[in-house]
């Protein structure tokens, strides 16, 4: 099973890779976006807007050109809430209606510790003195990571929706033991998007292996408000 599908809802239509596509064709603004980039990441980029195609299509969108706004967020189709996330070893893209999601946010990344001299700049104290807590009862998950993916995953549902930056440290994970949930409180002002309150938001995360091997997923999606369950 995809990673992703073990942690979004099945109406979240998702599609990943673990290794470079080059199928179906390419399109011109989006290599003209990403002319000047080096092989590897011209390669990424392509790989990852295949896995959106494939995703989009399954909620019967074919052919979308998929170059990032001014913001470097993805466009999406209207009607269509979605999320892409490459790192080594993955290229995933979900995508979902807006008629039920609000918005979607996933991120991978390598099961390894945060580099030496980012924690603080990443992590807030609370979230620091958790990784300790659990690293003590867990040592196989890179948990400093894992928090920061779920940022991750937090700014990419609350961009395309607020509007707004969102800095690592104007947001706090709290995290639990085992594979399975986190939550996530936004320390902004100004939460409510359209009768959605993004002040604190639930998401999935699962590790692959033990820290050092395979990667770390964290995923969101939140409903629309009016959607029916």
């Amino acid at each position: 099973m995809r990673i992703f599908n073990k942690l979004l809802p099945a109406s979240v239509h998702v599609a990943e890779t673990r290794s470079e596509l080059d199928e179906g064709p390419r399109y011109r603004p989006e290599e003209i976006y990403v002319a000047n980039a080096v092989e590897s990441r011209q390669q990424e980029f392509r790989t990852v807007r295949i896995c959106a195609r494939q995703a989009l299509a399954k909620l019967g969108h074919g052919g979308h050109v998929l170059v990032p706004d001014e913001h470097r967020a993805p466009v999406w189709p209207r009607g269509v809430v979605g999320s892409m996330t490459h790192c080594e070893g993955l290229r995933a893209a979900a995508v979902a209606s807006s008629d039920q999601w609000s918005g979607i946010g996933i991120d991978a990344e390598p099961h390894l510790a945060l580099p030496p001299g980012t924690v603080d700049l990443l992590l807030l104290p609370a979230e620091q003195e958790a990784v300790d807590r659990l690293s003590t009862v867990e040592p196989g998950i890179a948990w400093d990571r894992l928090i920061f993916s779920a940022k991750e995953s937090v700014f990419k549902t609350w961009f395309p929706m607020a509007r707004r930056w969102l800095d690592f440290l104007e947001c706090e994970i709290t995290v639990g033991q085992r594979p399975g949930a986190f939550t996530a409180r936004v320390l902004q002002s100004g939460t409510l998007h359209q009768g959605t309150d993004l002040s604190a938001v639930s998401g999935q995360w699962t590790a692959e292996d033990r820290v050092g091997h395979g990667l770390l997923a964290t995923a969101i999606a939140v409903r629309q408000h009016f959607a029916r369950t």
